[in-house]
């Protein structure tokens, strides 16, 4: 089988989820960390920068602004810094990401900021239970490779009443949108991402690992399983992503 196919099985086994997915996922992540960001925007037409804006706008910290919050799968650090960049926010965020090459390319975002840079599964996280005021994961969730342990394990660190928010990829509800999205996603966007990022799989296991994603109402119940309550979600920008919010259970 040729090097470019043998790629492309390894890519599609990865997002299918199970052993191979955990390796995979760490170690493109880690190859293409240098030009992340600079594709993140090209590759959304830049509105991946108002999508964030809004995921945190969900994630309601004024309700403990000096509280300790997680950016899991925290990448670049992205979304660590837009949040501490809030008007009166004065908490710290713990950025967690396996991929230790990934935080090394954002920690220079953190320069004056409390945000400390964590490498850390998404499966195990190195905080006490209880002791987060929320949590957030930007485009990242659907990575792990297992998710219903990762959201027991988010509901793990969360104290009763603190928010867990999801943006991720989803499906748009058209047809015809949908069939447009498609061609992009699976046609364009790989080979703009393969040559820029210089990494031959990396953008082909992207849309591949979305349409192995559960999204909507399907993710939703798989929070509720996880100990959510309140869970609640909102598709943006005709469908491409969702906002997925639920609360830990316990609350007064």
């Amino acid at each position: 089988m040729p090097v470019s196919e043998l790629e492309s099985a390894e890519a599609q086994a990865a997002a299918a989820g199970g052993d191979a997915k955990r390796a995979y996922v760490q170690r493109i992540f880690s190859q293409i960390a240098p030009r992340y960001d600079l594709l993140n925007h090209l590759l959304s037409f830049n509105i991946d920068k108002a999508w964030r804006r809004r995921a945190i706008a969900s994630l309601n910290w004024e309700r403990a602004p000096r509280g300790t919050y997680v950016d899991l799968c925290a990448g670049t650090l992205d979304v660590a810094t837009e949040l501490s960049a809030r008007p009166g926010f004065q908490g710290s965020i713990v950025g967690a990401d396996f991929a230790e090459p990934m935080l090394r390319a954002g920690k220079s975002k953190t320069v004056g900021t409390r945000i400390a840079p964590v490498t850390a599964d998404a499966l195990e996280l190195p905080l006490a239970s209880g002791s987060i005021a929320g949590a957030i994961v930007s485009f990242g969730i659907r990575n792990v490779a297992g998710l219903d342990n990762s959201l027991v394990e988010v509901a793990r660190v969360l104290e009763p009443g603190g928010r867990f928010v999801i943006l991720e990829f989803s499906t748009p509800s058209s047809s015809l949108l949908n069939a447009a999205y498609q061609q992009y996603f699976k046609h364009v966007l790989p080979r703009i991402g393969g040559f820029i990022s210089g990494h031959p799989t990396a953008y082909r296991y992207l849309p591949e690992s979305v349409a192995n994603f559960p999204t909507g109402d399907d993710l939703a119940r798989r929070m509720q399983a996880a100990g959510f309550s309140k869970v609640r979600w909102r598709p943006l920008t005709f469908g491409v992503v969702a906002i997925h919010v639920g609360e830990r259970e316990g609350a007064a």
